[in-house]
């Protein structure tokens, strides 16, 4: 309903990029372009720096963005509340999960949540925990389900279960008879890790640190962005690991790999973040409501 030049406009100051814009609007990008001018014509001003393959907000640009995004917020708020005057939960759910949860966690509970709610529609982006709070922050996602602490001061944070971490390591590995493993004998082995960003890696390095081994103790072999790729690796022979118990259920139960508890035992919290700020419509509440219970029964 709002004016679709203030709309393309949004999307590329928030992204600084017609190219990237062009693709989250599923629009070309001479077309963007061309929003962009009608609307720079309509006020008689820039809205952008253009230079080079780089482009900055004016002063003009910068008060045109706040106000566009209060705008485009009320408007998705009138159509959101009026919708709702039907009693049907519906509309567009824009979720971020970092990479354990959406791969391993998310694909039962949004099938679930589908089933109560078919006229809603979930769009889900994947990334650690570190982009997806960043997303929430700037209002490009409603929730964000994140594996680490979230410390941005402007999102409210719920805990909504725990998660296990455990150590992995291929059948036949001079560990796997053991019933548990501590960080000392961990710092001795070929050690596979996740990115930096990534909660997991974020809750590893914390417990190492608190347990008196320090990044230098540690002998890493890979850094890697992507637990199924941590997971082949590590069945391959090439070093262990340490990953969420809940996404190397399937790999235990063909005795691909074998999973021990740490000692002390590494438990971390999954998170659900949002803006507190932001209107919370009854889909958005309904989800928030659905998603504690079923991510418990799923981690548990």
């Amino acid at each position: 309903m709002a004016d679709r030049r203030l709309q393309v406009f949004y999307t590329v100051a928030k992204q600084l990029s017609f190219t990237k814009a062009s693709e989250l609007l599923f629009m070309t990008q001479p077309a963007v372009t061309f929003q962009v001018k009608q609307l720079e014509e309509h006020f008689n001003t820039r809205l952008f720096e253009r230079n080079h393959s780089k482009i900055s907000l004016t002063s003009a640009g910068e008060i045109a963005l706040n106000y566009a995004e209060r705008i485009l917020d009320l408007t998705a708020e009138m159509e959101t509340r009026l919708g709702e005057l039907t009693g049907q939960v519906s509309g567009t759910l824009m979720l971020g999960a970092s990479t354990t949860i959406a791969e391993y966690l998310l694909p039962r509970m949004l099938g679930e949540f589908k089933n109560l709610y078919p006229q809603v529609h979930a769009r889900l982006m994947v990334a650690n925990s570190e982009n997806v709070v960043s997303k929430v922050a700037d209002h490009s996602l409603d929730i964000g389900l994140i594996e680490a602490a979230c410390q941005h001061s402007h999102l409210q944070a719920e805990v909504c279960c725990n998660d296990e971490l455990v150590m992995i390591c291929p059948p036949g590995h001079e560990f796997s008879p053991l019933p548990a493993v501590t960080p000392a004998q961990l710092s001795h082995q070929p050690y596979v890790t996740r990115e930096v960003g990534s909660g997991t890696r974020e809750v590893v390095d914390e417990y190492f640190h608190a347990a008196g081994v320090t990044p230098e103790d540690l002998n890493i072999v890979m850094e890697l962005g992507s637990p199924e790729a941590i997971k082949g690796v590590v069945s391959a022979g090439l070093g262990i690991s340490i990953m969420s118990h809940a996404s190397v259920a399937k790999e235990l139960k063909l005795k691909e790999l074998v999973a021990l508890p740490l000692q002390p035992r590494l438990i971390r919290p999954l998170s659900l973040v949002y803006s507190p700020g932001k209107f919370r419509s009854r889909l958005i509440q309904t989800f928030l409501d659905f998603v504690g219970t079923s991510l418990q029964t799923s981690v548990d």
